[in-house]
């Protein structure tokens, strides 16, 4: 007789350790299952073992993601998230929506629910962008640009296609991880915020309306390397004087160019030579550029190659840059947006409507099927980083609407 699907804390909490059982890293505290590594490859093969062990059918896709199936035939509902993180990353950033899936068709087989529709609960690669990009979700959905994998390469160089090759995967067969359309119904992701939105809202539940684009802008300054202490003021060529009017003209831009939503990170810098007594004659950086707005994004970084150029001119420097990647902002579906607000009336909480920051899988699912996108609050705002925590309480929260609105997408 079938009864009211519920989701089992002690078993949610138990798959959650079981993921986080790989890739610990003890200097840090934190978690490094970087996409391709061996912490990476071996918690997917543990993660296809135990859905085996459950009953679905698994399978890993020709770029490392991961399905498990069960249901009727037809177009499927897919739930999941992630399991790769970035070096000392959090123990919930992706693993959480990945043990939440899973567990969500553990309690509606538990509950005797016949389903009308398949569930497929996926785990994709590097969605953390290890080579740039999101490639398990871009590759589902068909939206990797040509030539792209041959080119993409990691921040120390090493290329995506070597990194395929030495988990045993074959870079010439990734396009075969593209997904029909006729064959997915709908794409259900939980995930924490990331950010400190709704724990500043003392809400639970945050449903996002749409996902920020985010495109990755490289340049380098090229000035003249001397002695700090022979080479006069008005003389010099400092690469690094160059590289810090940029930054300190970034928060201006992301005021007064891009939305609300825009925001512009210096994330990565290298100086060469990198030394107390020498003038840097070189500056290599990444701008990261987000807004939910796609003209905004291309204004911001019209701004950015403006200020390189009149930075570059004022300092005695040779500049170049480039979009290294694009991700396109995306308005996620409203009618799911719906479903997911419903079930969390329905449970008795409150949510929130709210756009997203970050770039997550969804994003990418989106240009597939229709596609949803579920917060749980992140204590401090804190994610990518060790000290990353979310409240069990909120956590089975979360999982209860995730639970609620899939059980009326599949088994209803």
């Amino acid at each position: 007789m079938p009864t009211q699907a519920r989701i089992n804390s002690d078993r949610l909490a138990a798959l959650l350790g079981g993921i986080n059982g790989f890739g610990f890293d003890p200097g840090s505290g934190g978690y490094d299952r970087r996409a391709f590594s061996d912490a990476d490859m071996a918690v997917r093969r543990w993660f296809m073992e135990t859905m085996a062990a459950d009953g679905l059918d698994v399978r890993m896709d020709s770029v490392g993601n991961v399905y498990g199936r069960v249901g009727p035939p037809g177009p499927a509902v897919v739930v999941g998230s992630h399991l790769d993180t970035v070096p000392a990353g959090g123990p919930l950033d992706g693993a959480l929506g990945v043990a939440v899936a899973l567990e969500c068709v553990r309690a509606i087989r538990e509950a005797g629910l016949a389903l009308r529709r398949p569930i497929e609960v996926l785990a994709t690669a590097d969605e953390e962008g290890r080579f740039g990009g999101m490639l398990g979700s871009q590759s589902i959905a068909g939206a990797v640009p040509p030539g792209w994998l041959d080119a993409a390469v990691d921040a120390a160089g090493v290329p995506l296609t070597e990194a395929m090759r030495a988990v045993g995967l074959d870079p010439g067969l990734a396009g075969e991880a593209a997904r029909d359309p006729a064959d997915v119904h709908a794409f259900l992701e939980l995930h924490i915020e990331q950010g400190p939105v709704l724990e500043a809202a003392g809400k639970d539940i945050g449903v996002a309306t749409g996902i920020s684009g985010c495109a990755v802008l490289a340049a380098s300054l090229v000035g003249a390397a001397n002695h700090s202490g022979t080479t006069p003021m008005d003389m010099r060529r400092d690469a690094l004087v160059g590289l810090a009017e940029v930054v300190a003209a970034v928060p201006g831009i992301a005021r007064d160019v891009g939305t609300d939503e825009a925001r512009l990170t210096v994330g990565f810098v290298e100086l060469t030579p990198n030394q107390p007594h020498t003038i840097p004659g070189r500056a290599d950086f990444t701008v990261i550029v987000r807004d939910v707005d796609h003209g905004a994004m291309a204004m911001m970084i019209g701004a950015l190659e403006t200020l390189l150029a009149e930075a570059s001119a004022r300092h005695g420097l040779a500049f170049t840059s480039g979009t290294r990647s694009w991700l396109d902002p995306v308005a996620l579906d409203p009618a799911l947006q719906q479903s997911l607000l419903a079930a969390a009336g329905s449970l008795g909480f409150d949510p929130v409507s709210m756009p997203s920051g970050a770039g997550h899988d969804a994003q990418m699912m989106a240009r597939l099927c229709p596609s949803a996108l579920l917060f749980v609050p992140s204590e401090g705002g804190i994610s990518h980083a060790p000290g990353e925590f979310t409240a069990w309480e909120s956590i089975e929260k979360g999982a209860a609407v995730f639970l609620k609105a899939l059980t009326r997408l599949a088994a209803e």
